[in-house]
């Protein structure tokens, strides 16, 4: 099974084979700032299993082992990759071709959602970040 997604313009093209390794919102102050939205929708998959299929992205630290990427030519914040999850890359869902396939398995940093956005779903909600899930969501080895 291969996931391909793209940015506004195209030109930054992605895929990966196989399922994600996880799917989640995030209520981080980070991305909801850096991508000027109330939550963010993830897809996690192992660096060996994706590959930029378009225009290279451009790549900027955003802060201390944090490596954001974006279209080059039109802007689109497409995902990163962490010190900290190191092997895995992390995309944001609704640059999928087909974002409404997207499954989400759970929330994280649920302790920091804006107060005015309403998202009562069933799905499990964890205070923290991935390192906090269930099962530890950092290793993609």
């Amino acid at each position: 099974m291969t996931t391909r997604g793209y940015c506004h313009c195209r030109a930054t093209t992605w895929a990966f084979e196989g399922p994600p390794t996880w799917s989640c919102y995030c209520h981080c102050d980070d991305c909801r700032r850096n991508c000027a939205s109330p939550v963010v929708a993830w897809l996690g998959m192992p660096l060996r299993d994706f590959e930029w299929t378009g225009a290279a992205p451009e790549t900027r630290q955003s802060s201390e082992g944090v490596r954001r990427h974006f279209c080059a030519t039109c802007g689109t914040p497409m995902g990163f990759e962490a010190a900290h999850y190191a092997g895995g890359m992390h995309l944001y869902a609704a640059t999928m071709e087909r974002p409404q396939t997207f499954v989400p398995e759970f929330h994280v940093n649920w302790q920091a959602k804006l107060p005015w956005l309403a998202m009562e779903d069933d799905l499990p909600k964890y205070d923290g970040t991935l390192l906090h899930a269930p099962k530890d969501l950092s290793d993609y080895e």
